[in-house]
């Protein structure tokens, strides 16, 4: 996607992501990242349906950082596999609800991952290419303690 540039542009360096409403709509935001600009919005009509909703932007990062957790792995044990296949949904569900959650009162996030291992694997490797899923970056940040620093510019 080619957009102008804007003094927002300026902002953005290697490991900074720079998010800017684009003016084109009332929820529509660019995403820029280094060199490659993307666009985040709401469906109708709440807003533009301009592009993925802000959850499905945190799925496809965790999903692509399971794929390339997985790739890395079995490319380094020179294991036969020849596609990883991450479909991953978000929801909100009752805290009680969920048997391995901290959590007992109220709604918590819940996110259903699920992983397609394509390629002559055994049982064996699929067992620890899942195990090696869970240690992905994106995974270990979403199910660690984090801390925001927000600032006002």
């Amino acid at each position: 996607m080619t957009t102008p540039q804007t003094a927002v542009d300026a902002d953005s360096s290697e490991g900074t992501v720079v998010v800017a409403g684009t003016g084109t709509g009332t929820f529509t935001q660019r995403i820029t990242i280094g060199d490659h600009e993307l666009l985040a919005d709401e469906p109708r009509p709440t807003g533009d349906d301009a592009g993925p909703t802000p959850y499905d932007l945190l799925l496809g990062a965790l999903g692509a950082c399971t794929c390339m957790t997985v790739r890395m792995y079995a490319g380094r044990k020179d294991w036969p596999l020849d596609q990883v296949r991450v479909t991953l949904q978000h929801s909100r569900i009752h805290a009680e609800d969920c048997a391995d959650c901290e959590t007992r009162i109220g709604l918590i996030d819940h996110i259903d991952l699920d992983i397609e291992l394509i390629g002559d694997l055994d049982d064996t490797q699929r067992q620890r290419l899942l195990l090696i899923a869970g240690r992905c970056p994106i995974h270990q940040t979403l199910t660690s303690e984090i801390h925001i620093a927000t600032t006002l510019r």
